[in-house]
């Protein structure tokens, strides 16, 4: 019998602040629901991670992704490929099967968000914690949706293992020049261990959506990509915003 491919997310209460609020994920599960319905009609599994790897002051949630081939492991259960999606993302129905595309490689998406932040980001990386290595810009990725399979988990080892190593400068450069926490980091590693990379187009991981006038109410959106990333949206006061944006676009594609 053919190992089935698999959709992971992390949808686990921290009870934290911020961006760790509880209230953030209550827009989850419109994600959540449409990734169900578009694992069954592509015969593929969904799996939910509830609790915590490790606890959050010990390493940050983001970061706790990585452990995914040990958390598979723990869990018995059989895959072929898996895409790491984040829990704030909206799939259309129609999204075509991405894992025929991978070609076996890791797959991330173009990325077309604010590139000001990326290159600052890419630069202080460098200069501080890579010893000055520099990836090439324009393969930058949003690890929101990164495509694996079983050849990545060394890889992925390597990137908790990374991170006990640089702790403490990793938590400084985000508390000084607030460039992210995983999201760089792994680009370089990407690009300084030689792993293989295929970038899909950016319809599958339709990123900053705001910045480019497509997240409205007319959804205008979903008539140009398939997956729809709820990031980078401003006066979200209590997450509201969010969630009725994402709300609106499940209902629209999935209840309509």
């Amino acid at each position: 019998m053919d190992k089935k491919n698999l959709v992971f997310m992390m949808d686990v209460d921290i009870k934290g602040d911020g961006r760790y609020a509880s209230s953030r994920r209550a827009s989850y599960k419109y994600s959540i629901d449409s990734w169900k319905k578009w694992c069954d009609k592509n015969n593929c599994e969904l799996f939910i991670l509830n609790d915590l790897v490790l606890e959050n002051d010990r390493m940050g949630i983001c970061w706790q992704r990585y452990y995914l081939f040990d958390i598979l492991e723990a869990n018995e259960i059989e895959y072929d490929q898996v895409l790491m999606v984040d829990a704030d993302t909206i799939v259309h129905p129609d999204t075509p099967n991405f894992f025929e595309m991978s070609e076996g490689k890791l797959c991330g998406c173009q990325f077309d968000g604010s590139w000001d932040w990326v290159l600052r980001s890419i630069e202080n990386y460098s200069k501080h914690i890579f010893k000055d290595f520099m990836m090439p810009w324009h393969d930058y990725f949003d690890c929101g949706f990164i495509i694996v399979n079983k050849k990545h988990r060394q890889f992925f080892q390597d990137i908790v293992s990374f991170y006990f190593v640089n702790q403490d400068n990793l938590i400084k450069m985000q508390e000084t020049y607030h460039v992210g926490t995983d999201q760089t980091p792994v680009n370089m590693l990407v690009h300084e261990r030689g792993i293989d990379l295929k970038l899909l187009p950016y319809e599958f991981n339709m990123t900053d959506m705001t910045r480019k006038e497509i997240l409205d109410n007319e959804l205008t959106m979903t008539n140009i990509g398939w997956i729809y990333h709820f990031n980078c949206i401003p006066n979200n006061e209590g997450n509201k915003a969010t969630y009725h944006l994402m709300e609106k676009t499940y209902k629209a594609l999935y209840e309509n």
